[in-house]
């Protein structure tokens, strides 16, 4: 699944191309996402010009000045830059159309072979349910140690699933979670309510150099992912833990090991990591 990075990678690889960009039309293939793509979308985007390519949590916003476009990439989307001449697969279900400098169109593909992805119409974005729940992006200043230490206050919670929970911060998807309990030196399993401010300090600091890094990189190398550019991402060369069950640590040489926490793959050094 395309995570925080990915979905950052992706953003910054298509606004050069249509921001200030005027629609000049939409071609949808297959309108069952997620949630269906709105009958009136054509009617919402073409003829206007759009503003702005932002992000909030794993979802992109194309500003327009009467609305937002939500773009949802779920477990297998890509947005890509093609033009008028690519070929259509058989996974490229809806094309957003804009112009382009030279004359000729400038189209952003939404591929999803699973469709669990989303494409919706948001008129007021302050009250949307998609996002009005969120907790702090990560490289905010609003993301801290105090902040995850206050918000840890009388629960019991396994710090992995706490970091996880979009509604104490954004994006801390599966890999970027095991990488940074393992720089914290944190076990993933244990509960929050046993650590203190001193870790947490630790903990926002390393969620936030993990996922800085990956944006540098280009997002994880996935299955499923490519950024808007149509290349791979690089962070996976860099993975400490993830994905290297069984596998020497780097830091100490023991063997890493595997459990499963809420169905999603753990891996974690039993000496580096302390409960």
């Amino acid at each position: 699944m395309p995570e925080l990075p990915e979905v950052e990678t992706t953003r910054r690889g298509i606004e050069p191309h249509i921001v200030n960009k005027a629609v000049t039309g939409l071609d949808v293939r297959q309108s069952k996402l997620r949630w269906p793509v709105p009958d009136d979308l054509e009617f919402n985007l073409v003829g206007r010009t759009l503003l702005a390519v932002k992000r909030r949590a794993k979802y992109l916003l194309l500003e327009f000045e009467h609305g937002h476009l939500l773009i949802h990439l779920g477990m297998s989307g890509s947005l890509r830059v093609v033009d008028g001449h690519a070929t259509v697969g058989k996974h490229d279900h809806v094309d957003i159309r804009f112009q382009s400098d030279s004359g000729a169109e400038v189209i952003i593909r939404y591929n999803d072979p699973r469709r669990f992805g989303a494409i919706l119409w948001i008129d007021d974005i302050a009250n949307s349910s998609h996002l009005n729940h969120l907790g702090p992006e990560p490289l905010s200043e609003a993301f801290s140690g105090g902040l995850l230490h206050r918000k840890a206050q009388r629960r019991s919670v396994a710090v992995k699933q706490f970091i996880m929970d979009n509604k104490v911060v954004v994006g801390v998807g599966n890999i970027y979670a095991n990488e940074a309990l393992f720089l914290s030196g944190i076990h993933p399993t244990v509960s929050v309510a046993k650590l203190g401010k001193v870790r947490f300090n630790r903990l926002a600091e390393n969620i936030k150099r993990v996922l800085a890094k990956a944006i540098e990189q280009g997002g994880t190398t996935l299955k499923d992912f490519v950024g808007g550019d149509g290349k791979p991402g690089y962070f996976q060369q860099q993975l400490m833990v993830y994905g290297r069950a069984n596998q020497a640590c780097y830091q100490c040489g023991s063997c890493l090991k595997e459990l499963k926490m809420q169905g999603r793959t753990t891996v974690y050094c039993s000496k580096c990591q302390k409960n």
